[in-house]
């Protein structure tokens, strides 16, 4: 019997007990659904952080900050007029003290260090649009580290960090509401902001609208270029405090092809900034947990479809012994006309690859169908305000392997009863009742 031949006869044979083979593919169709939907939520929520990383970082900044105090002493620190400035809550990196200019200082010179930035603290009350629909006044929040970041932009422009002009960045749901037709008519457009000073008097300041930005899940509220935050920032500094800062952004230099910034340099600088007392962490560090935890939810739901083949499993094993139980006489005949064992475990193995396959597409292609909808639905509901981010992303190579490891599992799983029916002795098959 050619190849050919015994291939055709195990897609006949796998059918020949419909029932007992639906329910088979049944179980393998579970596990294949499962698993396809946990591998593209997790190909989509991680494609999503990967790109909103590369709009604010490219692998060679450093977020620094004060380091995590690790005193085990009793009672309190004594106080250290000279020391670092408490600030209003702990950071993610430091224990909520601020950094001096003797930080800024102590990172400039640490090798590998090109440049270092303090982000400046600004609170900006109000927004509104100059001119006729400057009396509808709105709420604002800047997010501190825009005037070192990029925006993942709808219209417009990155911020100029170099010019003495005042600009802005802002968020996709201030067009409307400051009486723009669109993202594109809002550029250029001249708007008010309201800040307090350091003496609690109202002040205003004009900027001038650069880009609009879509929502993202790193850079909340809207965005300052130097000049702005400098000039407000100055303005809310207490007279006779020393400046302090909440957190400083590093560029490192590359000693990678091109001036790549290598994970050895990376770890390099980190250990500097340990030696004085200070904390960095990369933007893929911080998150690093995020993806952490998202990963483990991942794990958990594949460990019910991995429990789902495991059980579908058991199913092609059953289904294949009771086939060689029922058909020994034919397996004899088989045998005696020539056959040989290798063509007798090829065809009871193949019996089930064409089941593990049918489960394993018919799985895969409902879970396409049904994520696809479900991904289309959650992106105008649920995460409407997360524009850019498609929570299951099917990509085909996942989807293939999917298939091709399901197939693996059914392809194990008739190994026993492909080699009970290949050992069968031909004169004792025929003589079965």
């Amino acid at each position: 019997m050619r190849a050919v031949d015994v291939a055709r006869s195990a897609t006949r044979n796998a059918f020949r007990s419909k029932l007992r083979t639906t329910l088979t593919v049944l179980s393998l169709f579970v596990g294949a659904f499962t698993l396809t939907l946990t591998t593209a939520l997790g190909a989509g929520v991680n494609d999503y952080v990967e790109r909103q990383v590369a709009t604010v970082s490219t692998g060679d900044i450093l977020l620094v900050s004060p380091a995590a105090s690790v005193d085990t002493g009793d009672g309190p620190a004594e106080y250290d007029p000279d020391g670092r400035q408490q600030g209003g809550s702990a950071g993610p990196l430091g224990a909520g003290r601020l950094l001096n200019q003797d930080d800024i200082d102590a990172v400039a010179a640490i090798d590998g260090v090109s440049r270092v930035e303090a982000v400046s603290q600004l609170t900006v009350d109000w927004i509104a649009a100059s001119g006729d629909a400057g009396d509808t006044r709105f709420e604002l929040t800047v997010n501190p580290t825009s005037s070192i970041g990029r925006s993942d932009l709808v219209a417009g422009a990155q911020l100029d960090q170099d010019t003495a002009r005042f600009e802005v960045v802002l968020p996709e749901d201030y067009v409307a509401a400051l009486g723009f037709d669109g993202a594109d008519e809002a550029i250029g457009r001249i708007v008010t902001l309201g800040y307090a000073d350091a003496e609690r008097v109202d002040q205003q300041v004009e900027a001038t609208i650069v880009g609009i930005a879509r929502a993202s899940l790193l850079a909340s509220g809207a965005g300052a270029n130097a000049a702005l935050v400098d000039e407000v920032s100055a303005a809310q500094a207490v007279p006779g405090q020393p400046r302090a800062w909440p957190l400083a952004v590093a560029t490192l230099e590359g000693s990678g092809t091109g001036g790549a910034v290598t994970a050895d340099d990376i770890a390099t600088v980190k250990d500097a900034l340990a030696g004085a007392d200070l904390a960095g962490q990369t933007v893929e560090d911080q998150l690093g947990v995020v993806q952490t935890v998202i990963n483990g939810i991942i794990g958990v739901l594949s460990a019910f479809a991995a429990i789902a083949l495991l059980a579908a499993s058991f199913g092609i094993v059953n289904t294949l012994l009771m086939s060689v139980q029922e058909r020994t006489r034919e397996i004899g005949l088989m045998k005696a006309m020539g056959m040989s064992n290798g063509r007798v475990f090829g065809l009871f193995s193949l019996e089930a690859v064409v089941i593990g396959l049918l489960g394993a597409a018919l799985g895969a292609l409902a879970a396409i169908g049904a994520g696809t909808a479900i991904a289309a639905g959650a992106s105008q509901t649920l995460l409407a305000d997360l524009p850019g981010l498609q929570i299951l992303l099917f990509e085909p190579v996942t989807v293939v392997t999917v298939i091709l490891v399901i197939m693996g599992i059914a392809f194990l799983s008739g190994v026993l009863p492909a080699r009970r029916a290949a050992r069968q002795d031909p004169i004792e098959s025929l003589r079965y009742e």
